[in-house]
């Protein structure tokens, strides 16, 4: 095992370059004519932009905001889930030298409210008259603010109607004064481990991740026509780092959808030819691909043909070569099984790439094997989403994979992973001293994750510094290996291993309403029964009990879960348990449910 790698190569930024660039850059090579992104105007329907069209949109927007008064550093807020507006407006501030200061969807008044005045934000847009209220509740709070637009309200009609008093000449002044060190961004950290922090990315950050995507990755975001279908929210960095890569390629198209509340017929319409996604995603299209097959004989080939494709795939990792009868075998299952599941996510896909949250190693198992490789990165918000990546030719499953060319990662003496990487941000936006404590004295980012580095330079990603248990006992628990085999439970949503200063290691469950419906049924009970009452059922803890035990066999006695509660409600957003990327918060899980804790678990212990 290495303690530190350093990818061969490098990745060049010119001080002029920036954001905007990247478009009227693709204008020149290929043309206005090309396709860029598609807007959904209906179910199955999709309208195509062409980068000539996209870039006049830009370029009004761009006036819009500069006949407002909106000046170079100034924060302009977007409050609204992805949609094809969104992208406008993030090269139309990238243009100008403004700086977009994304609020997720979900958010509340409050959190809202925070970010404004954390970023002395001027203007707000929204997308829709219910968001629009949330800042509108807000607004008298906020002394920066001048100004609330609504998408739905025609924003984009008022921008570009401002904007016509607007030279073309003054824009492209404007433009000439922007430089890949100014700030492009503040983006609000989701707060899975703390009070959120606006982490400050420049230009040069995001291009040098966009660019290093192109040197790693170029079979899934260069070649062959590639299409995406973006429905993570833009507001995280790892959608705004993909979307740039489909903008700044020859012939890239970036579909935008606002709700995933049709994405399977989505998919099929618009045919993506690479999908990214959080693992929740991708388990929700296994988990539908099995209730679909049935607890019959459908069902018993489908388990057999997943453990087939997991096995296939662990075969070839290990560079094995099959035999005639597996591959028999997998040609067979090809046909009645693996291409009617990769058909789900559309006609034309070729890759899927995963990151935000752990993957479990049986599922990217299983779409590697159906002929789906699953690209695995790592990153944070302060590396402008990823670091490291797999590499199509180099997807070593279990790891996420190596850094960026020039890039550096090292395991510190407590094992702690550090970062050294043009797209590393530049700081925590009016924090100095959080910003200082982020960074080692020789100047490495200080990520609070643990891992390891193998000989080839590929990084796995073992646990979090401040997710470690020490039990009463004095033991050190690393909980998410637990959490992750536990989670496998088909009708288990969440896991939460606790135990910190206690006498033993217990568990939080929540169960998965999707998969519960599809389970209850096959043990002749209610598929509408309600979750608090499922989570009484003996059946219920005697199935998740399975799942625990072999989450028990893989550690010590002492590391294993002794106690585990079923919750009666799921871990949401509106109760604090999930952060908008869905991402568990543990400390608001331990408040929010103190008293199962206390009581149920440990019995006032």
């Amino acid at each position: 095992m290495l303690t530190q790698y350093t990818c061969p190569g490098s990745i060049a930024i010119d001080d002029h370059d920036t954001l905007y660039a990247l478009l009227p850059q693709r204008i020149a090579r290929t043309g206005a004519d090309t396709v860029i992104a598609s807007r959904k105007t209906g179910p199955g329907r999709w309208e195509d932009i062409t980068a000539g069209e996209f870039h006049r949109l830009v370029r009004a927007a761009a006036k819009g905001f500069m006949a407002f008064g909106i000046g170079k550093g100034d924060a302009v807020a977007l409050f609204s889930p992805t949609r094809w507006e969104w992208g406008v407006l993030d090269l139309a501030l990238a243009a100008i030298g403004a700086v977009n200061v994304p609020i997720y969807d979900t958010d509340s008044a409050a959190q809202a409210e925070r970010i404004i005045n954390d970023a002395e934000v001027r203007l707000a847009i929204a997308d829709d008259r219910e968001r629009y209220g949330r800042l509108e509740s807000v607004s008298d709070d906020c002394p920066s603010l001048r100004r609330i637009l609504m998408l739905d309200g025609n924003a984009m009609g008022a921008l570009e109607g401002l904007g016509v008093s607007v030279p073309d000449e003054r824009l492209d002044e404007r433009i000439a004064s922007v430089t890949a060190d100014d700030l492009a961004t503040i983006v609000y950290t989701s707060g899975s481990t703390g009070t959120p922090k606006g982490v400050e990315l420049t230009h040069r950050n995001f291009l040098w991740i966009v660019r290093a995507g192109y040197d790693c990755l170029p079979e899934m975001l260069c070649e062959r026509h590639p299409r995406l279908l973006l429905f993570l929210p833009l507001a995280h960095c790892f959608a705004r780092f993909i979307q740039y890569c489909s903008i700044g390629t020859d012939d890239g198209v970036v579909g935008y959808l606002p709700d995933t509340r049709s994405l399977l017929p989505d998919l099929r319409s618009f045919g993506p030819t690479y999908l990214l996604g959080v693992p929740r995603v991708f388990e929700k299209v296994y988990n539908a691909a099995s209730r679909k097959a049935g607890m019959g004989l459908k069902g018993r080939v489908f388990l057999k043909a997943a453990a087939s494709a997991r096995a296939w795939s662990r075969m070839r990792q290990a560079g094995g070569r099959p035999t005639p009868r597996q591959t028999a075998e997998h040609l067979a299952y090809e046909a009645s099984v693996y291409r009617t599941v990769r058909g789900a996510l559309g006609p034309n896909i070729r890759y899927v790439a995963c990151g935000g949250a752990p993957l479990n190693e049986d599922l990217a198992h299983f779409y590697a094997g159906i002929g789906l490789p699953m690209i695995q990165g790592y990153g944070l918000t302060e590396t402008a989403a990823p670091f490291t990546v797999t590499r199509a030719h180099d997807n070593v499953i279990g790891t996420v994979g190596q850094p960026a060319p020039g890039a550096s990662v090292r395991i510190a003496e407590d094992g702690e992973v550090q970062l050294k990487g043009g797209n590393v941000f530049v700081g925590y936006h009016r924090m100095p001293q959080a910003t200082a404590e982020a960074f080692t004295e020789d100047g490495w980012f200080r990520t609070g994750d643990l891992g390891e580095i193998d000989d080839a330079g590929r990084l796995t990603i073992t646990g979090r510094k401040k997710d470690i248990i020490i039990t009463a006992g004095g033991k050190n628990v690393s909980p998410i290996p637990l959490e992750h085999v536990i989670a496998d439970c088909p009708i288990v949503e969440h896991a939460v291993v606790v135990g910190d200063g206690r006498p033993f290691v217990g568990a939080l469950v929540t169960l998965d309403p999707e998969g519960l419906a599809a389970w209850l049924p096959s043990r002749g009970l209610d598929a509408d029964m309600p979750l608090a009452e499922a989570a009484g059922l003996p059946e219920v803890r005697a199935d998740i009990e399975d799942y625990v035990q072999r989450a028990n066999a893989t550690v010590s006695r002492a590391e294993s879960v002794r106690r585990f509660v079923v919750l009666p409600e799921r871990f949401t957003q509106d109760n604090g348990c999930l952060t908008p990327s869905l991402k568990v918060v543990r400390p608001k899980v331990a408040r929010v449910f103190a008293a199962a804790i206390d009581h149920d678990l440990y019995g006032g212990r």
